[in-house]
């Protein structure tokens, strides 16, 4: 069951009302099919989304099947959010591996609603600016709940679909309580009562200020309060800036060199979210400096360490910005720019090492940088270090897309193309088509712009296949031949011909998606003779591999069943477990064509096996129908039966019905 939500703070300020008008609104609602939501709404700093967090834990017992949680600002740029990307954000949730996820949208919402429907859950929403991002991501039950939060309210949200929270600072006496629990028998709360009531006045009623302020008096425990309150009354009226804002510039002032150094920088970290491996690199000083340096901006309030992945709330995030303007300069603000994207390519070049293989790549190796050490994919032995390595590429994803659009905007072009080679191996596994295409045109645009032919051949490629697989078939196939025209062009090197094959064989792949399978033959039969030419072995397995499944779409079954055999024993021999897996399917549904059914049996189990192994669920699904036809075909109905309700079991449980 999924409890997508951190551990509950020492004290919650108030909210009594709201609260009550949440449970009052699931306590009433009639609607059988349909979820209700409620909109928290207010300005930045009241703590709606803690407000949201308070909910799920209150009204846990009435959402069993557990709380999920996206948060929109994550998957936004240029303002905008792909539905079907938050979409994929709650099938994760909700334990649905990534080759089971629906790629368009309208299949997508189908599965999320098949998954949710007669369930009771709990969804928060953060961060929604539009009642379109919200309303597709409503589970399709309505015994289960969905939290909006926005910082204005969503007029283009159904009518009738719940009831929106208006959320106001809190009553004077409500913060002081908050800043009383929060401090902890401070004395000099009874001795300076009226100090007090000057802090409070100065948090505005905002829960965030009140936290900082917290932080501050516990930071100074033998200052006299009206000292601390004298100090920023005095900031407000030499700056006249929101109250708000002089509690960050005075949590800021106190802060060590490494720790002013690393908010500043934070301001234009990549991606919404960081670990601590991000700020090490980013601040470049060493491991040493940057634990004390989010030490230093956790005890000062300007940053919430709770979680493994640490966010810097716009707020703070613009008032970080505002001191970078003020107290730092260009040349350390590019510097850092310029190292945190090399640091994310390196790792990201290193995580596709681990996770691939020895593969096809153009861009050249970042060395390790200065300041900035590796993560480490090496650890305990639940996971090995290739599963490590997907596991951050799939984690730092949202990073590795920023880090794209941030290189390229700053006229990095080849930093911004090479992050696509690694972002093709984690869409390969995760393939979220919208981040991938925009991503991988932004490489077309790089390598351009650096007139590197060899890296547009690379990226036209790339870019083809999210398209073909949308069906925009008439784009992906401008994509193919552009990269094969530029091919052309290149010397007649390994490394060339190989790239040059990789285009014949997208070409190929685009034939296929089509249904023009002797155009995809032709093209993986010319794509084969040039790794033959060139002897890459690998190259040869894979292009016979397609090649024989074209020609079984053909119908040359004997053929088809010769080169299968031949990808099959080649996957063998080179020792890739996931080819021989899948040549090994393959081969299994040509000899079972041919009435080699023992031949066949014994291939289907070997590819169910390695599924399982690999935990790929996806996979086993297939192998397990196709021993359920094996069955049938030999007169063993119950067998079939059996391996048909489990192939069923595993698709209803990843929300797809057929």
């Amino acid at each position: 069951m999924p409890f997508q939500i951190p551990p509950e703070p020492v004290y919650f300020a108030d909210r009594r009302e709201e609260l009550a008008r949440v449970s009052g609104l699931v306590e009433d609602w009639r609607l059988s099919s349909r979820a209700p939501c409620v909109e928290l709404v207010g300005v930045a700093g009241l703590g709606k989304t803690e407000l949201a967090f308070h909910i799920a834990r209150v009204l846990r017992d009435r959402f069993p099947d557990g709380v999920l949680y996206v948060d929109l600002d994550d998957l936004r740029w240029d303002g905008a959010v792909d539905v079907a990307d938050a979409l994929g954000e709650l099938l994760r949730g909700l334990n649905v591996s990534p080759e089971w996820r629906e790629r368009e949208l309208r299949d997508r919402r189908k599965q999320y609603w098949s998954l949710t429907e007669g369930k009771r859950l709990l969804v928060i929403v953060d961060n929604a600016r539009f009642g379109s991002e919200v309303v597709p991501l409503l589970p399709g039950s309505g015994a289960s709940l969905l939290v909006a939060i926005s910082q204005g309210r969503l007029y283009d949200l159904d009518g009738g679909a719940g009831a929106d929270v208006p959320l106001s600072p809190l009553e004077g006496e409500d913060a002081a309580e908050l800043l009383r629990r929060l401090v902890v028998d401070d004395p000099r709360f009874s001795a300076e009562p009226e100090a007090v009531a000057g802090l409070v006045r100065l948090c505005s009623g905002l829960p965030v200020a009140v936290h900082v302020a917290s932080r501050w008096v516990r930071r100074f425990p033998r200052r006299p309060l009206a000292r601390l309150l004298a100090d920023l009354e005095r900031e407000l009226g030499e700056k006249g800036v929101p109250n708000v804002e002089n509690l960050w510039d005075a949590a800021y002032r106190e802060l060590g060199v490494n720790g002013a150094l690393l908010y500043r920088l934070l301001a234009d970290v990549p991606g919404g979210t960081f670990t601590a491996d991000v700020a090490t690199a980013l601040l470049g000083r060493g491991p040493e400096a940057a634990d004390e340096a989010l030490e230093d901006l956790e005890r000062s309030g300007l940053l919430d360490g709770r979680q493994r992945r640490m966010r810097l709330p716009e707020l703070l995030r613009a008032h970080a910005r505002r001191r970078a303007r003020q107290d730092g300069d260009e040349r350390e603000r590019d510097e850092a720019l310029r190292r945190i994207v090399r640091w994310y390519l390196r790792q990201a070049q290193r995580a596709d090492l681990l996770a691939a293989g020895t593969r096809l790549t153009v861009a050249d190796r970042v060395p390790e940088l200065p300041g900035s050490p590796d993560v480490p994919f090496d650890g305990p032995q639940e996971m090995t270090a290739k599963q490590r390595a997907y596991a951050w590429l799939a984690d730092e994803r949202h990073a590795l897309y920023a880090c794209v659009r941030l290189a390229h905007a700053l006229g990095w072009d080849a930093e911004a193309w090479a992050l696509c080679e690694p972002l093709w191996t984690h869409f390969l596994d995760h393939p979220d088509h919208v981040d991938a295409i925009e991503a991988f045109r932004t490489g077309v645009r790089a390598a351009q712009r650096a007139e590197d032919v060899l890296a547009l051949v690379r990226m036209r490629t790339q870019l083809a296949r999210p398209l073909w697989e949308l069906r925009r078939y008439e784009e992906s196939a401008a994509e193919v031949e552009q990269a094969l025209s530029a091919a052309a062009a290149l010397d007649p090197e390994k490394r060339n011909r190989k790239l040059a094959a990789s285009a014949l064989e997208a070409r190929g792949m685009l034939h296929a998606a089509q249904g023009r399978w002797e155009a995809a033959a032709d093209a993986y039969e010319r794509a084969r003779l040039v790794h033959e030419e060139i002897s890459n072995a690998y190259g040869v397995m894979l292009q016979t591999y397609r090649l024989g499944e074209a020609v079984a779409a053909l119908g040359d079954t004997e053929r088809a069943a010769a080169l299968l055999g031949e990808a099959h024993e080649a996957a063998r021999e080179l020792k890739r477990t996931r080819m021989t897996a899948r040549t090994g399917f393959a081969l299994g549904g040509v000899l079972r064509t041919l009435g080699r059914r023992e031949e066949a049996r014994g291939l289907y189990e070997a590819a169910l096996e390695g599924a399982r192994d690999r935990g790929s669920t996806f996979d086993e699904a297939r192998v397990l129908d196709a021993l359920a036809e094996l069955a049938e075909e030999s007169g063993n109905a119950a067998e079939a039966t059996t391996h048909r309700e489990a192939a069923r079991a595993l698709r209803a449980r990843n929300g797809r019905s057929v």
